[in-house]
C-alpha cells in the first residue's frame, strides 16, 4: 500500500483507535427523496461535525455540501437502478475515477450482490474499480448488498465479505448478525456495519452499534437510524460515543437522553425567539 492509499485510509479509519463513524446519505440514488433526506443540505449540515466521513453521491455532494468541509468523502460510484425498477441488483459503475479525483474522494463505494442474478456483473465491476483505485491510490469500500431472496446470516455474510476482500476491496460494509465474529475472522480487511432501515427506537440502534463494535467491527456506516431520528444530533453523538469513546449501551443511552433534552431546550429557545 503506497503513501496516497495509506493517507486516504487514515482519513476513513482513524489511526488513533482504528475505528470509524461513517454517515450515509447516499440513499437517494435508488430511493429518491426518502423521509428525512428530502432536502439533503438541511439534513447533512448539523451532523457533519460528528462524522468521520460522509458516504454520498456526486450529485448531492455538488449541490448540497459546502466544498470547504474537511470531512472526507466516501463517494458512491455504483448505481443504475431504482426502487421502482425490476431488480435493484442490476447495478454497474456509474461514476468514473476521473470524477472521483475531481471531487477529491477519499474512498470509492460500490455495491455487490453475491448470490443474485447479477452477481457476476457486480463482482466484475468491483474488480475493475479496485484496479482503478490502486492506480490512483484511492481505497474501495465494497457494500455487501442483500437481495430479497438472501438471508442475512453469518454463513452468507462471511461468504460475501470474503469474496469482496478476495477481489481487492480495502474495506467491506456489511450487516450485523448472530455469530458476527466468524464473519470478522474470515475477512482480512476492516468490516463496517450498516445501520440498515430505521429501527423501532434509538436504543435499538445504539444496541446494534455497541454489539457490532464489541464483536469486531471497525465501525458503523449509519444513515436512517441517525437522520430519521427526531433528535438526529443527539443520536449521532451517542453513536459516536460508542465507536470512539468505548461507552457501553447504558452509558450511550444515558448520553442520548441528555443530548435529547438539550436539543429540546434549544428548539424551545429558537421558537421563543422566532415568536
Amino acid at each position: 500500500m503506497d503513501w496516497g492509499m495509506k493517507n486516504r485510509m487514515s482519513k476513513i479509519i482513524r489511526p488513533e483507535d482504528g475505528r470509524c463513524l461513517m454517515l450515509a446519505v447516499d440513499h437517494g440514488y435508488f430511493l429518491g427523496p426518502t423521509e428525512g433526506l428530502e432536502i439533503p443540505s438541511r439534513t447533512i449540515k448539523p451532523l457533519l461535525p460528528y462524522a468521520d466521513s460522509l458516504m454520498i453521491t456526486r450529485g448531492i455532494l455538488r449541490t448540497s455540501v459546502n466544498p470547504s468541509i474537511e470531512v472526507p468523502i466516501v463517494l458512491r460510484v455504483s448505481g443504475g437502478t431504482s426502487i421502482v425498477g425490476e431488480d435493484l441488483s442490476n447495478e454497474t459503475i456509474s461514476t468514473s475515477i476521473e470524477e472521483a479525483i475531481k471531487l477529491n474522494a477519499s474512498c470509492l463505494a460500490i455495491s455487490i450482490f453475491v448470490g443474485s442474478k447479477y452477481e457476476h456483473q457486480t463482482l466484475a465491476s468491483l474488480s475493475r474499480l479496485v484496479d482503478e483505485g490502486e492506480k490512483y491510490g484511492i481505497p474501495v469500500l465494497a457494500v455487501t448488498a442483500v437481495g430479497k431472496e438472501m438471508t442475512r446470516d453469518s454463513r452468507y455474510l462471511a461468504l460475501a465479505c470474503r469474496v469482496a476482500a478476495e477481489q481487492g476491496a480495502h474495506i467491506v460494509k456489511t450487516y450485523y448478525c448472530e455469530n458476527f465474529e466468524s464473519v470478522v475472522e474470515g475477512c482480512p480487511v476492516p468490516l463496517i456495519v450498516a445501520g440498515g432501515k430505521k429501527l423501532p427506537n434509538e436504543i435499538d440502534a445504539l444496541k446494534l452499534t455497541y454489539e457490532a463494535i464489541e464483536h469486531g467491527a471497525t465501525g458503523v456506516d449509519m444513515g436512517r437510524n441517525i437522520w430519521q431520528s427526531t433528535y438526529a444530533v443527539a443520536m449521532i453523538k451517542s453513536v459516536r460515543s460508542i465507536v470512539h469513546s468505548n461507552l457501553d449501551l447504558r452509558q450511550a443511552s444515558e448520553l442520548y437522553m441528555k443530548e435529547k433534552e438539550r436539543q429540546i431546550k434549544e428548539q424551545q429557545k429558537e421558537m421563543k425567539a422566532a415568536g
